[in-house]
C-alpha cells in the first residue's frame, strides 16, 4: 500500500485528471456556441490547480512519491503553477477566436488543454525516465489534435500532420536515448543514474552516444537549430488557439525536462552536453534572428524568433558548470528558468493581440495586418509593442533583465569562450531587434487597412491588459521572480 507522502506528490495532478473528465461529461449538455458553462468550469479548476501548485511551492519540501518515480519540490511546483496560468490566459485568449471559426462545436479545446497540461505536469515532476516520457507523449498527442481541430481547414491539417511526423521522430530519438542511458547505468531512476555515472564505471563511449540522442531529441521540442524546421510551419498552418497552446506554457515543460534530465541526471557529463548546447544556442541565434528579417508573416516570424529565444536559454544551461566545478550552476540555471517563464509570458500577450485582431474569415496574421493598429486602438498597439520590445531585450521590460540575467551568468565564468558567446548573443539580439521594430514601425507610422475598431470581451480586455502590464512591471522590479527561480534552483541541486 502507499503512504500518503506518495499521493501528496500528485494531488494536484489528481484533481486536474478528474476535472478533465468531468468537463468532457458536462460539455456534453452545454448548448451555448461558446461554450459558455464549460468555460467557466474549465477555468475554476485550472485557478484551484494554480493554486494548490503555489501552496505546495511555499511550504518549500522536497517529497518523493511512488518509489522515487515523481517529485513534488518548489521548482516542480512553480513551473506547473506558471504553466497552468498559461494555459487559462491561452483559453481566456482562445475562445472568441475558436468560437469564430467553428472549434467549439463540441469542447475538446479545452478538454484537450487540460490533457495537454496534464503531460506537462508529469514532465516537469518526472524523476524516471519512462514518467517524463509518458508525460512527454501526453502532451504531445494532445498537441497534434489541438493543431488538427480546424477539420475542415487544409493548412491546419497539414500542419498537424508535419507536426506528428516530425514530433514521433523526436521521441524516436529521446526514447533512444534513454535506452542507452539505462542499458549502460542499469536503472530508469535520475538519482541512480547520477550515481552510475559518477562512480566512474560506465563506458563513456555509450554514455556520450546516448547523450547525443537525449540532446537531439530535447532540441527538436523547444525548436532549436538543426532540429527547427517544423517551428515555422505548425506556427503559421495552425489555428492561433493552437499555436498559442504549444508555443506557451510547453515550454516551461521543454525547460523542466532538461533540467530533470541533464541536471538531476546526467550532471557528471556537464562537460559534453555543454558543448552540445553551445552548438545548438549558435545556430539557433544565427538562423532564428536571419530568417525572421525575411517574413512578412507575423506567426512565423515569431516562429523564427521562438528558435532565437530559446537559442538565449540554451546559453543559460551552457556556463553551469566550469572545469568540473558547479559552484556557478544554481546562477546559471535560475537565469534559464527566468528567461524561459519571461518569454512564455511576452508570447502570450503578443498571439493574444494576432487572436484579438482576427475576425470571422480573417486570420489578420500579415504584418501589414497591424497597419496603424495605434489609431484603431491605443491599448492594444501599447501592449503589442510592450512584448515586442520585450523580445528584443529592449530595457525596462522583462525579456531586457532576462538577457542581462542569461549574459551575466556566462560572462561570471571568466572563460574566453563563454565570453565570446556571450558577444555573439547581443550581436544577434541587435540583429533581432530590427524585425521586432519593424513590426511597432507598422503599428504606429503606416496608414491604417481598416477604419475597423477593435473590440474584444471584457475578459479578454482584462487579461492582456494585466498580461501586458506584467511585461513592464516584472522588467521594472525583477527581484522577486528572481529569487523565487534562484531559490527553487538551489533547493532542487541540494537534494
Amino acid at each position: 500500500m502507499m503512504d500518503n507522502s506518495s499521493w501528496m506528490t500528485v494531488y494536484p495532478e489528481i484533481v486536474l485528471l478528474v476535472m478533465a473528465c468531468v468537463i468532457a461529461l458536462v460539455d456534453l449538455f452545454v448548448k451555448s456556441p461558446k461554450r459558455t458553462a464549460t468555460y467557466a468550469l474549465t477555468l475554476l479548476s485550472l485557478g484551484g490547480v494554480a493554486c494548490l501548485h503555489a501552496m505546495y511551492a511555499d511550504a518549500g519540501h522536497t517529497l518523493y512519491g511512488f518509489g522515487r518515480l515523481v517529485v513534488s519540490d518548489p521548482m516542480g511546483h512553480w513551473l506547473r503553477c506558471f504553466a497552468t496560468i498559461a494555459v487559462m490566459v491561452t483559453l481566456v485568449y482562445s475562445r472568441p477566436y475558436a468560437a469564430d471559426r467553428d472549434m467549439l462545436r463540441g469542447g475538446e479545446l479545452f478538454s484537450l488543454s487540460m490533457f495537454a497540461l496534464l503531460g506537462m505536469s508529469f514532465m516537469i515532476s518526472g524523476q524516471n525516465f519512462i514518467v517524463i516520457y509518458l508525460g512527454l507523449e501526453l502532451l504531445t498527442l494532445s498537441s497534434y489534435a489541438l493543431v488538427a481541430l480546424r477539420r475542415d481547414h487544409a493548412q491546419a491539417t497539414e500542419a498537424a500532420m508535419k507536426y506528428f511526423v516530425l514530433g514521433a521522430m523526436a521521441s524516436g530519438f529521446l526514447l533512444y536515448g534513454m535506452s542507452m542511458m539505462y542499458g549502460a547505468t542499469g536503472s530508469l531512476e535520475l538519482s541512480a543514474v547520477l550515481k552510475a555515472i559518477a562512480s566512474g564505471q560506465v563506458n563513456h563511449q555509450v554514455l556520450v552516444f546516448g547523450l547525443v540522442f537525449i540532446v537531439s531529441g530535447l532540441a527538436f521540442k523547444i525548436g532549436a537549430v538543426p532540429f527547427h524546421m517544423w517551428i515555422p510551419d505548425v506556427y503559421q498552418g495552425a489555428p492561433t488557439a493552437a499555436t498559442l497552446m504549444i508555443g506557451g506554457a510547453p515550454k516551461l515543460a521543454a525547460f523542466a525536462i532538461m533540467i530533470r534530465l541533464l541536471v538531476e541526471g546526467l550532471l557528471p557529463l556537464a562537460f559534453d552536453w555543454q558543448q552540445m548546447l553551445s552548438l545548438l544556442a549558435i545556430g539557433s541565434l544565427l538562423i532564428g534572428n536571419l530568417a525572421a528579417i525575411a517574413q512578412t508573416n507575423l506567426k512565423r516570424m515569431l516562429a523564427y524568433s521562438t528558435i532565437a529565444q530559446m537559442g538565449f536559454v540554451l546559453l543559460g544551461f551552457v556556463a553551469g558548470v566550469i572545469n568540473g566545478q558547479s559552484t556557478l550552476a544554481a546562477n546559471a540555471y535560475s537565469s534559464a528558468m527566468f528567461y524561459i517563464i519571461g518569454y512564455v509570458l511576452t508570447t502570450l500577450a503578443s498571439f493574444g493581440i494576432i487572436m484579438l485582431l482576427a475576425r470571422q474569415g480573417f486570420e489578420s496574421e500579415e504584418i501589414s495586418d497591424l497597419a496603424g493598429l495605434n489609431q484603431r486602438n491605443p491599448l492594444y498597439a501599447g501592449v503589442m509593442a510592450v512584448c515586442l520590445f520585450s523580445l528584443a531585450g529592449i530595457p525596462p521590460m522583462v525579456g531586457f533583465y532576462a538577457k542581462l540575467a542569461v549574459l551575466q551568468s556566462l560572462i561570471a565564468s571568466g572563460q574566453g569562450f563563454y565570453i565570446g558567446l556571450a558577444i555573439f548573443a547581443v550581436m544577434m539580439s541587435l540583429v533581432g531587434a530590427f524585425y521586432y521594430l519593424r513590426v511597432v514601425k507598422v503599428m504606429y507610422f503606416d496608414e491604417p487597412v481598416t477604419a475597423a475598431m477593435v473590440s474584444a470581451d471584457t475578459d479578454v480586455r482584462v487579461v492582456l491588459s494585466l498580461n501586458g502590464l506584467l511585461v513592464l512591471v516584472l522588467g521594472i522590479v525583477p527581484g522577486a521572480l528572481m529569487a523565487l527561480c534562484a531559490d527553487a534552483i538551489v533547493r532542487m541541486m541540494a537534494v
